[in-house]
């Protein structure tokens, strides 16, 4: 195979140029700084109040509480990006999720880090996996603590908890890489077996979903401090799911996904992903 563009592919030259002029520069670094104070207030408010309300409410009122809470943060965060002229992406693939009825896991690759957020802003109920550390993180952790997520440190208490949380009628959201694509990765990082583990313990079919853009922001590597050209496009599609068979191991499972995920990821598509040098 040819070494592949290092540049990212924007949907629209127009776009670059436009984005570059000194006035939509200094537009653009306003609206981000507002994102950022969005979450900083945002963040802080829900830790207090929802850190709150997980030692008063019912558990299972709790949970829908803190879950419809983070949907609406992230949806009214996803409009604001829009409006913004921030970010272009259309997220309707992701709504057929959301009519069905029985449990499901919703496995995405993992691009960046903003990813859960254009998801749940979809997903109204959805319990994420998650970092154990973003439970003590004072923006996200109250909130997550009563929405019921669940951390992945102990990799069996984290099936057990997810493969529970199925049982409720849940709709799992986790990322099968189990951390952000590696910039010198083709198309995925080699996939772990958690999410094939938890599919045959609960019995639930894996829904992949695929994440493409034309910016490395938030991605591993990318420097907190440093901008990337605006808008960022893109593009959330869903796939077909996949059942667990009868007799199937994990392993043969993880692989059945990893080929969804490589040969998916590597057709033709304007945000097709670029490898690092």
């Amino acid at each position: 195979m040819p070494p592949a563009d290092t540049k990212a592919i924007p949907s629209s030259p127009v776009d670059v140029v436009a984005s570059r002029s000194p006035i939509r520069i200094l537009l653009q670094w306003i609206a981000m700084a507002g994102g950022f104070l969005y979450w900083g207030v945002l963040g802080l408010l829900v830790t207090v109040i929802c850190g709150t309300l997980s030692f008063i409410l019912p558990r299972g009122k709790g949970e829908r509480f803190g879950r419809t809470v983070h949907h609406l943060i992230f949806k009214y965060f996803v409009s604001y990006l829009r409006l913004t002229g921030l970010v272009k992406v259309d997220l309707s693939a992701l709504d057929a999720l959301g009519k069905i009825p029985h449990p499901i896991i919703v496995a995405p690759n993992h691009a960046s880090l903003w990813d859960a957020v254009f998801i749940i802003a979809r997903l109204p109920q959805a319990v994420c996996v998650m970092k154990k550390s973003i439970l003590r993180n004072p923006f996200l952790g109250g909130g997550s603590r009563l929405s019921g997520y669940i951390p992945n440190g102990t990799t069996t208490r984290m099936i057990r908890d997810a493969a529970d949380t199925l049982s409720r009628g849940g709709q799992l959201l986790l990322f099968p890489e189990g951390t952000r694509t590696h910039p010198t990765a083709r198309w995925i990082n080699p996939l772990k077996g958690g999410c094939a583990l938890i599919a045959q313990r609960a019995g639930v079919p894996i829904h992949p979903v695929f994440i493409r853009t034309s910016s490395r922001f938030l991605q591993k590597g990318w420097p907190m401090g440093k901008a990337p050209v605006f808008p960022i496009h893109l593009s959330l599609d869903l796939g077909e799911p996949l059942v667990p068979h009868e007799g199937e191991s994990a392993l043969e499972l993880t692989q059945r996904l990893q080929a969804v995920y490589d040969q998916e990821l590597s057709r033709p598509h304007p945000l097709r992903r670029q490898i690092d040098a």
